[in-house]
Formats: C-alpha cells, sequence, structure tokens
C-alpha cells in the first residue's frame, strides 16, 4: 500500500487539516494535543465529581455552561471536544456518548466512496436531559427541556421539548409546560 493510500495516514491529515497544522511539526502539535485531551478525559471519565468533570472536559474546550450535571462514564468526543456546546441545566446520565465526528477510521474503501469522515457540531440546548447510554452522532442540536431516553442512539436534530426513545430515537411526548 502506498504510503498516500494509508489509512492512518489520511485520518492524521484529515485531522491535521481541521485543526490548521501542517508539516513534521503540526504531526507532534496534534499528538501532544490528543494525548494532553485523552489524559484530561481520563481524569473526568471515572470520576463521581460532576464539578471536577466539567472543569475537566472545559480544559479539553468542551462548552459548558451553568447548573449542569455529567454523571461519570460519559464518554465526550476525544478528537474534536471543542464542536460539544452543552447550555444551562444540562443532565447527562452515566455511559452516555457524545460524537462530534462520525469515521470508518480502517476502512479505505468506505472512507473514498460512501462513508467519508463527518465533522459535525453537537449542541446540547438548555434544560435537556441525556439519560444513561444514549448516544449522540455528529452534528445534532437536542432541543431545549428535551429528554432523551435511556440507550437511544440520536442521528438526528431533537425538537424542544419532547422526550425521544429509541434506536433510532423518535419523538415518542411533546412536554407541555403551560400552567394548568
Amino acid at each position: 500500500m502506498e504510503k498516500s493510500e494509508d489509512v492512518f495516514s489520511i485520518n492524521e491529515h484529515e485531522v491535521m487539516e481541521f485543526y490548521g497544522f501542517e508539516g513534521e511539526f503540526g504531526k507532534i502539535k496534534l499528538k501532544i494535543k490528543m494525548l494532553r485531551s485523552w489524559i484530561l478525559h481520563k481524569w473526568a471519565y471515572s470520576s463521581p465529581l460532576s464539578n471536577f468533570v466539567i472543569n475537566l472536559q472545559k480544559s479539553r474546550g468542551v462548552k459548558i455552561g451553568k447548573n449542569c450535571h455529567i454523571s461519570p462514564y460519559v464518554l465526550i468526543d476525544l478528537v474534536y471536544p471543542e464542536l460539544i456546546e452543552i447550555e444551562d441545566n444540562v443532565t447527562i446520565g452515566s455511559n452516555a456518548m457524545i460524537f462530534a465526528h462520525i469515521n470508518p477510521t480502517a476502512n479505505l474503501i468506505l472512507k473514498k466512496t460512501h462513508y467519508p469522515r463527518k465533522v459535525g457540531k453537537v449542541t446540547i440546548k438548555s434544560g435537556a436531559v441525556i439519560n444513561p447510554g444514549a448516544i449522540i452522532t455528529a452534528g445534532i442540536t437536542i432541543g431545549k427541556n428535551a429528554i432523551v431516553s435511556i440507550g437511544s442512539a440520536v442521528f438526528e436534530d431533537i425538537p424542544d421539548n419532547c422526550v425521544v426513545l429509541g434506536n433510532p430515537a423518535r419523538v415518542i411526548k411533546k412536554l407541555d409546560f403551560e400552567k394548568k
């Protein structure tokens, strides 16, 4: 396999291009950035202290608002953490996963044809609840006060004030906040 056809080199080049890194020095900068991100994530991942988790994730570049709660064992994208925005009063349950990229890393044929790297901002709006085991994929917005049920996989934007369930996640209930 030629160097240009080496999947690892292609992946590295895609990430370097995103961050504006070039050449051998850029490769070193990227490796340092990824190592730092991984170490901070590793410390945050198993901590039971939500404020500690939030501070570490902010250090990685994740944008997190006020009064949020992030449980232990939450995986927030390791390559593009700065593309994750979590607004105020958001709750994220254990074993939830939030990805800002999708990439068939080792399959060159898929990468060059039907499934190139997808990178997109993820926004979780104020008051949303991401229950344990939920998966949020690249380019998704979770609406204000939306609830993503346990184990749901989100592939499309979720509207405000609703409950979603399943794989793929679908709206099962609209929430009415009018006083009765």
